[in-house]
């Protein structure tokens, strides 16, 4: 069993290292978040008070960081992994970042000694309890194979996918296609609605015809029909709008680099940008449900709430 330090412990983060815990793993844990960090702890996690502390004698660190910034900033810091983990150690990072940013940490921990997977991760805050999760790795053979084996307990699904930043290129084309997607779950129940379809009989029918996806499966943007749906709790955030954001935004810059046309995925950006400019960043990315009626209303929402 190996001694892991987890960068990160929020609602995707706490999760899967509570798995590594349960896999027989020691597992040392930095937030900065109280509520995270008493969730982490229950869950067998070793608390500690520094990356500097947590990454001492260990055999792999992984991180679940929100953004660019926050990544740059935990590897290339004083008090950071490059600095204070042992040049043995497995890096792993589980987070969306830009294309830039993974070359970035593959570069700086090639120039220090460091073995760098890029492993951003697609099944959301129900995968990461679940340990179902898919993981998308990308760089030199011999360590993505170390990395597949070491996440074994937090996945459904394992993919190596190729050389440096291949991961993070699997997962930013991933989400472009989820968010494009999701616009057209919104639209279809919308529609299914408004010609007097009952909303659970409709989702039979999609779930197991050609409008079936996964956001329509997880995120059916209509209460009481899927229970993992975000219409069932006012839409409070399995995956927020700022995220959902952030992640096309690196999908599109990846696309333009490319020199690539994406209309449908522009859309969807435009929609996370309105649902921001009114407050609703937080709430789940699914609320773009609420621009297909043209009253804005749409059941399971209060924005009073």
């Amino acid at each position: 069993m190996a001694t892991i330090a987890w960068i990160g412990l929020g609602n995707m983060g706490g999760p899967m290292a509570g798995h590594l815990v349960s896999a027989g793993h020691t597992v040392r844990g930095v937030d900065p978040v109280a509520e995270a960090r008493t969730a982490a702890a229950e869950r067998g996690v070793q608390l500690t008070d520094s990356i500097a502390e947590a990454v001492q004698g260990v055999d792999a660190v992984l991180t679940s960081l929100p953004r660019n910034e926050h990544v740059r900033s935990v590897y290339g810091g004083d008090d950071g992994i490059w600095a204070n983990a042992p040049a043995s150690a497995l890096l792993l990072d589980t987070s969306t970042v830009d294309v830039a940013t993974s070359r970035w940490c593959h570069d700086g921990s090639a120039e220090r000694g460091f073995r760098f997977v890029d492993s951003p991760i697609s099944g959301g805050i129900a995968g990461a309890h679940a340990g179902s999760l898919t993981f998308m790795l990308g760089g030199d053979e011999a360590s993505v194979a170390e990395a597949a084996t070491l996440v074994e307990p937090m996945a459904g699904h394992v993919f190596q996918v190729g050389g440096p930043t291949m991961g993070i290129a699997a997962k930013l084309a991933n989400n472009l296609m989820l968010f494009v997607s999701l616009l057209g779950v919104a639209e279809g129940t919308q529609l299914g609605a408004e010609l007097g379809l009952d909303p659970e009989t409709f989702f039979k029918v999609a779930s197991v015809s050609s409008g079936d996806s996964w956001p329509l499966r997880t995120w059916y943007p209509v209460p009481g029909v899927v229970p993992t749906s975000p219409a069932n709790r006012n839409f409070d955030a399995t995956f927020t709008t700022q995220l959902a954001d952030k992640d096309l935004r690196f999908a599109l810059a990846a696309a333009e680099h490319g020199r690539l046309n994406t209309p449908a995925a522009r859309l969807a950006l435009r929609q996370f940008d309105q649902l921001i400019e009114e407050g609703y960043g937080e709430k789940d990315c699914s609320l773009v449900v609420k621009f297909v009626p043209r009253d804005g209303h749409v059941a399971g929402f209060d924005p009073g709430i």
